[in-house]
């Protein structure tokens, strides 16, 4: 008998929703406006505890925090956003052609997908960014390259369930090129398992972006990083403790919204 979607609404789908809107609508918000200069410093204002002045209070140079992670959550956001497009294209292109055809090519490249997954993604990004130099683009980069081997697998794998599939062995007997049966036929039924992978990978970017800048090999000064203000605050724990409260929750929100949203979609398809 089918369940009746009114009677049991995709609780996690609507939550995870307005969770991701909220830092969507922060992100945005943050390019044009923030309530304080999140670079300006004053000695006046060094550790104001949270007020309506401050709601999350100042930091240790007196720069307002609500300001900075409003700007961290947009540079996390956009970080996160295309490391998830780059890996999530290179995953498509490479596990399509691998998953489809097979053979020797499959062999190899799925020789090289081990060998990177044997390493952790943060370790893998740190060897990248060691070579390339700090910055948002090479994070991005290192991200990416370090991202990709999980979505090849998952493309990967689709394909190979779908390759032999009644239509797609009927579109080949009627000379359908190859190209579009990949992209025209196999992709689109793959959307739904690779859309959950999706929100998981950039629940994955937005921790891993702000370990390495946690770590201080991430975005570097002035740009505010979620990362950067965990790493600055943890000195103070004991006589400013809203100066680590507020960038640890704001990463525990992403990073709750993307799982929820996740486990929505998931649901949604069932």
């Amino acid at each position: 008998m089918k369940k009746d979607s009114t009677k049991n609404p995709n609780i996690y789908l609507l939550v995870g929703g307005i969770m991701c809107g909220l830092i969507l609508l922060l992100s945005i918000v943050s390019l044009f406006w923030t309530p304080y200069s999140p670079t300006e410093m004053s000695a006046a204002l060094r550790f104001k505890a949270p007020s309506f002045a401050h709601i999350f209070g100042t930091d240790n140079f007196g720069r307002d925090i609500f300001s900075r992670v409003m700007k961290a959550i947009g540079s996390s956001f956009v970080i996160s956003l295309f490391v998830v497009g780059i890996s999530g294209i290179l995953g498509i292109l490479i596990g399509s052609v691998t998953g489809y055809f097979g053979g020797i090519v499959d062999t190899l490249v799925m020789r090289v997908v081990d060998a990177i997954n044997g390493f952790p993604s943060i370790l893998l990004a740190l060897v990248v960014i060691s070579l390339l130099g700090k910055g948002k683009q090479n994070v991005v980069i290192a991200l990416g390259i370090a991202f990709t081997p999980s979505f090849v697998r998952i493309v990967r794998g689709e394909f190979i369930r779908l390759r032999d599939s009644d239509y797609i062995i009927r579109a080949r007997l009627m000379g359908t090129k190859k190209i579009r049966i990949l992209f025209l036929h196999i992709l689109p039924n793959i959307f739904s398992t690779f859309w959950v992978s999706v929100m998981i990978g950039f629940n994955n970017a937005i921790l891993a972006e702000s370990g390495l800048s946690y770590l201080g090999i991430g975005v570097q000064a002035p740009d505010a990083t979620l990362g950067s203000m965990l790493s600055d605050a943890q000195g103070y724990l004991n006589s400013s403790p809203w100066y680590a409260l507020a960038p640890g929750l704001t990463i525990v929100w992403m990073v709750l919204s993307a799982a929820m949203l996740s486990e929505g979609i998931s649901r949604a398809k069932k």
